[in-house]
């Protein structure tokens, strides 16, 4: 291991510069693997109608419900496990096994004979999917070039949204004539595609080789695609101490009040996106909607998410992340009110589409604004935790949904993402204000402590 000092030198010393085209293969096999997620996400919503209509899996409207949570409590745990054992495999083996994961789950979704084995499938499919999305944002954080952090998330996400339409597209095509069962299988592709391509081709973090003393290898990659070298106070802290000291850096004065609210925002955002993933078909079908035009609400309001991301992260490089997500929540909350009012179908087909344009970009610039709150040694750990946290509100977002439709009230379930969307608008919108209160509250402590050190008074630190 080498133990000369930092060099400041970046990528352009070696005839590259920190540019998307130098950094393009890490963000696309990045949207390939979030591709695959959002796919896999997709098909039980994709598939749901005819999977209540399968009287040979005995799946209800409360047990359906049930299941989808059980596929966000994996997701739950899979992030906080992926984070704690990220400094230790790697990002890019951790990645690897996530999606291995999902792919398992999903061949046991396929061969399932009744609910709990199903289940048991979703849930081991969650704690792939919980481990895949903290990591592809953070390396597209880390690869990103300067000042592009927002339009890079947004670039990453479409591809959740891309693999929603494609999950629905298999819906609308196999279903209807093959039953529920091929859908699955095909969530089986990620093993057999994404992860040949990402063991040739998907770097290490070189912050993470920066903290397990890998300093050759992080420099070399870093000048490979043209970024600044890592410094030692950007690299995330290994070891239990390690992580354990990142957690606790994330309620410094400068940011401990912004912590708990990017939680917040992040369970309302996420809550959004499973609810509506998982029971938009079902709920538009109680509504009255035929079973055709229910399941392509789910691919048009997937395809406004493609939209949406493009706008979201054009728009957040330049007026900030934090506005743009507490608009875009506020205008899904209007958006989801729209969609339980019994509209003509073309009328509705539009309200759909524009609300994905905001729903779920919403959700994503809560992460892009953990980029502003967080250093670069506790983003990571800042990153995890925002997604960990919020994976509550994906936990809960289809349980009351399927309470709702069980009992049902479906038509609850567009004002409870109504008020999803004015919470997340509020919380995400005193971030700023919570930032500036830490800082003044550090600046008098700091002051306050000068002062007693002047009269020989013991600092309170």
């Amino acid at each position: 291991m080498s133990t000369s000092p930092p060099s400041p030198a970046s990528g352009a010393a070696s005839g590259r510069t920190h540019s998307f085209r130098s950094v393009a293969v890490v963000l696309a096999l990045s949207w390939l693997a979030v591709f695959f997620d959002g796919m896999d996400v997709n098909i039980y919503g994709a598939v749901m109608p005819h999977m209540l209509d399968d009287p040979g899996l005995g799946l209800t409207p409360g047990s359906a419900g049930t299941i989808g949570s059980w596929t966000t409590f994996g997701m739950l745990i899979g992030a906080l496990v992926a984070g704690n054992v990220t400094d230790w495999l790697g990002r890019r083996a951790t990645l690897i096994t996530s999606i291995v994961l999902f792919s398992v789950g999903s061949a046991v979704c396929a061969l399932a004979g009744g609910v709990a084995l199903f289940g048991a499938g979703r849930f081991l499919a969650g704690l792939g999917l919980g481990g895949l999305m903290p990591i592809c944002l953070a390396v597209v954080l880390e690869f990103a070039p300067p000042r592009r952090a927002a339009l890079s998330t947004g670039l990453l996400m479409t591809s959740y949204h891309a693999g929603g339409m494609a999950a629905t597209g298999l819906g609308l095509a196999i279903a209807p004539e093959y039953g529920w069962r091929p859908v699955f299988w095909a969530g089986v592709l990620p093993g057999l595609i994404a992860v040949p391509l990402l063991l040739r081709w998907f770097p290490e973090s070189p912050g993470v080789l920066l903290a397990k003393g890998r300093r050759a290898e992080a420099e070399a990659i870093a000048d490979r695609y043209g970024m600044e070298r890592p410094r030692p106070a950007e690299a995330p802290p290994g070891g239990a101490k390690g992580r354990w000291a990142a957690v606790l850096a994330l309620f410094r004065p400068g940011s401990r009040w912004a912590t708990p609210l990017l939680w917040v925002a992040s369970f309302c955002g996420l809550l959004l996106v499973y609810g509506v993933s998982t029971w938009l078909p079902q709920m538009m079908r109680a509504s009255g909607w035929g079973l055709t035009s229910s399941v392509s609400f789910l691919m048009v309001v997937n395809a406004g998410g493609i939209v949406g991301m493009l706008i979201a992260g054009r728009t957040a490089d330049r007026f900030g992340a934090v506005r743009v997500s507490a608009i875009w929540f506020l205008l899904t909350a209007c958006g989801a009110l729209l969609m339980g009012a019994h509209l003509p179908l073309w009328i509705t087909y539009v309200v759909v589409f524009v609300t994905g344009i905001w729903l779920f970009s919403a959700q994503t610039m809560v992460y892009a604004a953990t980029h502003t709150v967080y250093g670069p040694a506790e983003r990571a750990a800042g990153l995890g935790w925002v997604t960990g946290v919020g994976r509550t509100g994906a936990v809960v977002g289809p349980w009351l949904g399927g309470i709702l439709l069980a009992n049902g009230a479906e038509g609850w379930g567009f004002t409870m993402f109504a008020l999803a969307g004015v919470a997340g608008a509020v919380v995400i919108a005193l971030v700023p204000l919570a930032g500036r209160l830490g800082r003044t509250a550090t600046a008098t402590d700091a002051a306050t402590d000068a002062d007693k050190a002047a009269t020989g008074v013991a600092p309170t630190s």
